[in-house]
């Protein structure tokens, strides 16, 4: 048995509290005679709560003690007078009674509270972790589906090197020779600026053809279908895209074959 878990499972404490349920209470009362670690943390969980409530008690103030002992009149010989006594002393208990009841439940509040603060931080980062998982699963998936498209023997590589003053750019087109479906992989294109956006043309029979405008997309950017073209390249466009390319925006060009 762990014994250690047992202990920080709660189970003392609600046991203590008269919390736990008849079969929890039994459980823990044989246990607590086989185990001494148990016995302990038993004992001590009880002092801790004699000491919060010792330290978090609200005294009285002085006159209230004098009134105390002026009504807790034991000298007082009659019968009558044996049972009026009781009563008030009774009366006085009922007080201090109270008095710690309110300190252990301004204990047990801030307890509460504290455990309800941490459990909401667990909850909050377990579904964090979780989000995070899910979206790493996720590009997983995505960059192994790529992986696979890349490398099908159907798929026409078209290499785009940056043309002159543009020599670091570089993107790549998969186009699918079955479907006519084509894909860009922007492998080094510098970041648009505002309002501007990257778009993808296809030359056929000499003319540029809008293949796309290229939107923010992980590993593979799904582009227009494209029947046929001897060539494709990419110019930086206003946001939205153009009807026709603005020819010195443009950053990358390649032949298809």
């Amino acid at each position: 048995m762990d014994i250690k878990a047992y202990i920080e499972s709660g189970v003392i404490e609600s046991y203590v509290l008269g919390m736990a349920d008849a079969q929890e209470a039994a459980e823990l009362e044989q246990l607590s005679r086989q185990y001494p670690e148990i016995r302990k943390a038993i004992d001590e969980f009880e002092a801790a709560l004699e000491q919060q409530a010792l330290a978090t008690a609200v005294v009285p103030a002085p006159r209230v003690k004098e009134q105390l002992l002026a009504e807790l009149d034991f000298e007082k010989k009659s019968k009558k007078g044996v049972v009026i006594g009781w009563s008030r002393y009774l009366a006085a208990a009922s007080v201090i009674l109270l008095v710690v009841s309110a300190s252990l439940n301004v204990y047990f509040y801030k307890q509460f509270s504290s455990a309800s603060t941490a459990y909401q931080a667990l909850l909050i980062e377990k579904t964090s972790l979780l989000s995070d998982n899910q979206q790493t699963q996720t590009k997983l998936l995505d960059l192994y589906s790529n992986m696979q498209m890349m490398s099908d023997p159907s798929m026409i590589k078209v290499s785009m090197p940056g043309v002159a003053g543009k020599e670091n750019s570089l993107a790549t087109v998969f186009w699918d020779s079955k479907s006519r479906d084509v894909y860009l992989l922007p492998n080094k294109l510098p970041e648009a600026a505002a309002g501007k956006q990257y778009q993808l043309w296809a030359i056929v029979d000499g003319k540029p053809v809008d293949a796309g405008v290229i939107d923010a997309c992980a590993g593979l950017c799904k582009m227009k279908n494209i029947p046929a073209a001897s060539m494709f390249a990419i110019t930086l466009e206003n946001k939205g895209g153009s009807a026709a390319p603005t020819l010195d925006q443009m950053y990358v060009a390649g032949k298809v074959g």
